[in-house]
């Protein structure tokens, strides 16, 4: 009987956001995209996952990140709980935003966390502070680093998948699964291999940055760590080199001779004219996000060379990924 009645919960609540969402959006010609579409940046969600930020405290004219977010419901405001994450030490600071329905807001890194890189997790709120299932929030961002890598990246949106939650015993921490399951506190699935399609070689001028986030931890506390990773370097005639590393909860690197440690090195693998791509995945199972951004100094004198940036590609998933986050009321 208790299975049937926790069926039959998750059906009516399914059904109440599927209403809203109709109605909400019912100026917009087309079907809306349905909230168990698995996590995309070209997709609106209750939780934004955005794979980098950074800010100089000295010069945020040479490193500095806007974040933009837009609550795209044309009948309610939202409250948005923003956690910062260092991707140095996985340490984590937060604060509210609130948007009006229509709304969209900007704030610069500097401004807000100055002098930290990382990463940043929107979600949609109550007034209590508890996840709603207000799957109208889209995003993005611009990035500049002081190593000249520049990029716009789309925030990685996930659908909270029922109105429950499930919560500490004292009210004070909620839970977030990356499962696909439509139960309490379900969200869509998190990726857990990642690819990057395209690699130029560094002799005709390449410089990639690659960043990999876990999906996971307790943001009340600390974000999990990445820990031991393992990758394959494909080349253009489709021979594989593995490598194998490690990153916290959050790594960053530029591909290099010194990293991935491939046999033989990657500059003798992708060599002037050749391209490769990577795939990066964990023996656990965890949830990985990430985004690759290219350097290219003859961007502005080379017809063949580019800079730029994009979220990597998900290969497959994972519904193991979960936060735990901070319940209590925004300050807006």
């Amino acid at each position: 009987m208790k299975t049937s009645l926790r069926y039959i919960h998750t059906l009516m609540a399914l059904v109440a956001l599927l209403v809203m969402a109709t109605a909400a959006l019912a100026g917009d010609p087309g079907t809306p995209l349905p909230a168990t579409s698995e996590a995309s940046d070209q997709k609106a969600g209750a939780l934004l996952f955005y794979n980098t930020y950074t800010s100089s405290a000295s010069n945020a004219t040479t490193s500095n990140t806007r974040i933009n977010i837009t609550n795209t419901n044309t009948l309610s405001g939202i409250f948005v709980h923003l956690f910062f994450v260092d991707g140095s030490n996985c340490s984590v600071a937060d604060s509210f935003l609130c948007l009006t329905q229509n709304q969209t807001a900007s704030f610069l890194a500097a401004d807000v966390d100055p002098g930290v890189s990382g990463y940043i997790v929107a979600i949609a709120v109550f007034r209590d502070g508890q996840p709603v299932p207000f799957n109208f929030l889209i995003g993005d961002e611009y990035v500049k680093f002081a190593t000249g890598h520049s990029a716009n990246l789309g925030a990685v949106a996930f659908a909270k998948l029922t109105e429950g939650n499930v919560l500490s015993t004292d009210g004070s921490l909620a839970a977030i699964f990356f499962d696909g399951a439509a139960l309490d506190g379900s969200y869509n699935r998190a990726p857990r291999v990642v690819a990057l399609d395209s690699l130029g070689s560094r002799a005709d001028g390449n410089d990639t940055l690659l960043i990999l986030n876990r999906v996971g931890g307790n943001l009340g506390t600390g974000a999990a760590t990445l820990g031991a990773l393992f990758g394959i370097l494909y080349d253009d005639s489709e021979t594989a080199f593995s490598f194998t590393f490690s990153g916290g909860c959050q790594f960053r690197s530029s591909i290099s001779n010194t990293f991935p440690r491939t046999a033989p090195r990657v500059d003798s693998i992708l060599t002037k004219g050749r391209v490769g791509w990577i795939k990066i995945y964990s023996q656990s199972d965890i949830g990985i996000l990430g985004a690759a951004i290219n350097l290219n100094a003859n961007a502005g004198t080379s017809d063949s060379a580019f800079s730029g940036g994009h979220n990597l590609h998900h290969l497959t998933l994972s519904a193991a990924a979960n936060y735990i986050i901070p319940v209590f009321p925004p300050g807006c």
